[in-house]
């Protein structure tokens, strides 16, 4: 993997365009938008197409040599294969986009040899950005151009643990989950980059997501940033994501988690589903 100083370019250009997005999902937001569905059902606006192509068309300007993976454009396979691969969400969290809600983001990852690298998460209806580079460290930026570094909580094990998870799609288990690890403070969020950030900058210990429907551009950018954040991203058996399968969903779930909570984590959750976990890290 190229070290993070090679990385000072993309993180400033990503940093950039993620902001003129969100400035433009924003101009989009304070008036009525056209709302079509994809194949799943999924919710697509004109505001996500336009985000979508001007981050796209000026990735592969700047990084001509590079392949991109967006939500809003076919899946061609040309990525595969290929040392650096750009995911791109150009807003993550559609339906809130669309209820007048706050929580969603423009998303924008960097993988370089299958692991997520770089990272940025912009949060439009605030002007609030993160961002990470994986061994460099994490910063959230306030609109006002402040930049401060964000590192995740210390919370080894319970009790205490905070944890946040999905608004619209909030399943049975989570109940069970949080039984298992003695949960008693819950958030519920729209945008998994949201979710994400919010335990990167130690205001939540935890995210946990059992389902299938998070895609690889979901999580890329976020995972960059906790990682650098010190925090931990794997399935629910405690293995890591995979960005370098033909198949764009995390098919095993998600435990994001601030670091030294993870292990503890990923075996309370093998014993609430009757499984044997694994610990391994990321390579």
């Amino acid at each position: 993997m190229s070290s993070p100083a090679d990385l000072a370019r993309e993180l400033d250009i990503a940093r950039q365009l993620a902001q003129k997005a969100a400035a433009l999902v924003r101009r989009f937001s304070e008036q009525p938008v056209a709302v079509k569905y994809k194949d799943a059902g999924e919710p697509v606006t004109e505001a996500d197409l336009a985000a979508n192509a001007l981050i796209v068309s000026s990735l592969a300007q700047e990084f001509a040599g590079d392949a991109i993976l967006s939500e809003e454009l076919p899946d061609d396979g040309s990525r595969l294969g290929k040392e650096r691969v750009w995911m791109v969400d150009p807003i993550d969290g559609t339906r809130d986009f669309i209820r007048g809600q706050p929580g969603y983001v423009v998303m924008i990852g960097l993988c370089v040899d299958g692991r997520p690298a770089l990272g940025v998460v912009a949060h439009p209806t605030t002007g609030v950005v993160w961002s990470g580079v994986v061994g460099q460290g994490a910063w959230r930026d306030q609109a006002d151009g402040t930049r401060i570094p964000v590192t995740t909580s210390a919370l080894a094990e319970p009790p205490g643990v905070r944890i946040v998870v999905s608004k619209s799609r909030r399943s049975p288990q989570i109940d069970a989950f949080r039984l298992a690890l003695g949960v008693t403070d819950e958030m519920n969020v729209g945008s998994v980059g949201l979710k994400v950030a919010l335990v990167c900058q130690g205001d939540r210990d935890l995210y946990l997501y059992g389902g299938e429907q998070t895609k690889l551009w979901d999580t890329c950018a976020p995972e960059a940033i906790l990682t650098a954040a010190g925090g931990r991203m794997s399935d629910m058996d405690g293995r890591p994501l995979v960005y370098t399968k033909t198949d764009l969903n995390n098919r095993d779930g998600v435990v994001a988690s601030n670091g030294p909570l993870h292990d503890h984590v990923i075996r309370a959750l093998a014993a609430a589903r009757g499984k044997s976990p694994t610990t391994s890290r990321p390579p």
